[in-house]
């Protein structure tokens, strides 16, 4: 990530303290870390962007049938809100799969419901076995894995504490966070 954030201009309540011109509140730092997290993990970001569409809906279809809406919500609910592909996203690539004959679609109560063909059986099948493992499958197509989900959570807490915490609370939990983040560094120092 391009986004840096220094101890420059922090005191005894973090990052300024909410002073005029002592430089960005801790919630300004959150927010600017959770924009650049989002921006690094989205698919929508990344090139081939049609291809995690297709890899997400042949790995959900391989599962059980199902709507274009209902693609939409499970893509979202698996990336925990990361990655939600819009309807223009999902729908032309449901018409290109099923005009491939990877997919086929079944009108029920006004609406479509897709599932795999043997073809499509297959392509899936060949996509779960390139992947390492279902964690990193799951990472892959569905844009968030733990170690982001986990700074993210370190960073709502820590501006709970900006927000809430006495000046003591939050001067312990800035030298918490410096802790954390030596501890850090000195595991990508391991051998």
């Amino acid at each position: 990530m391009s986004t840096s954030f220094t101890g420059a201009g922090t005191s005894s309540r973090g990052f300024g303290g909410g002073r005029p011109g002592a430089g960005p509140s801790l919630s300004d730092a959150f927010d600017q870390l959770r924009s650049a997290v989002e921006q690094r993990l989205s698919p929508r970001g990344r090139p081939g962007h049609d291809g995690d569409v297709r890899s997400a809906v042949l790995a959900l279809l391989a599962e059980r049938p199902m709507h274009g809406y209902e693609l939409i919500a499970e893509i979202g609910e698996r990336s925990n809100g990361s990655w939600k592909p819009t309807a223009g996203e999902v729908y032309p690539t449901l018409q290109l799969l099923t005009d491939e004959g990877v997919i086929e679609a079944d009108a029920a109560d006004g609406r479509k419901t897709y599932s795999l063909t043997a073809a499509g059986k297959a392509e899936a099948d060949a996509a779960a076995e390139r992947a390492p493992g279902p964690e990193s499958r799951k990472r892959d197509l569905f844009g968030i894995g733990p170690l982001p989900k986990a700074g993210m959570e370190l960073a709502q807490a820590a501006a709970q504490v900006q927000r809430s915490g006495t000046p003591e609370q939050q001067q312990e939990a800035a030298k918490l966070l410096d802790e954390v983040r030596r501890k850090l560094y000195a595991i990508l120092a391991q051998e």
